[in-house]
């Protein structure tokens, strides 16, 4: 019994490490205000957590597809071919990473955690393609 709640204590704390740091990936990543807003209305609520990643998703997802096409256009057709394979390989390997985080004995902390995954790593990867971009 000690161990059980030794664990859930350790699930818990982990779980309020990962919410601190939120704020730090919103930074990194420019990850918007309203998902900053919505994480503060959620109030650690799981189900309005991963609504509000969800919507995040998709403005990052946006946000990806106009880097990835931006730098498309400006790419010699060789470099191109190049970056079609690594950003299909990069999809897949985003893929197998958070499907991982979805441990199906996880329980609803494991659906924030692969939800948290997918955000964290699209928001990245829409900040590396922008980096590419030949400086003008």
């Amino acid at each position: 019994m000690r161990f059980i709640l030794s664990s859930l204590r350790c699930a818990l704390l982990a779980l309020g490490s990962a919410a601190c740091a939120l704020p730090t990936l919103a930074q990194d990543t420019a990850l918007s205000p309203q998902h900053a807003a919505c994480m503060d209305k959620a109030g650690g609520v799981t189900l309005a957590m991963v609504e509000c990643m969800v919507s995040e998703l998709g403005r990052q997802d946006k946000r990806l597809n106009t880097a990835y096409g931006a730098l498309m256009v400006e790419l010699a057709p060789e470099r191109k071919k190049q970056l079609q394979s690594a950003q299909r390989l990069w999809l897949q390997y985003r893929e197998a990473n958070c499907s991982f985080y979805f441990d199906p004995d996880g329980g609803s902390l494991a659906r924030v955690a692969a939800q948290g995954c997918q955000l964290q790593m699209t928001a990245q990867r829409a900040q590396e393609l922008t980096d590419l971009r030949p400086m003008r």
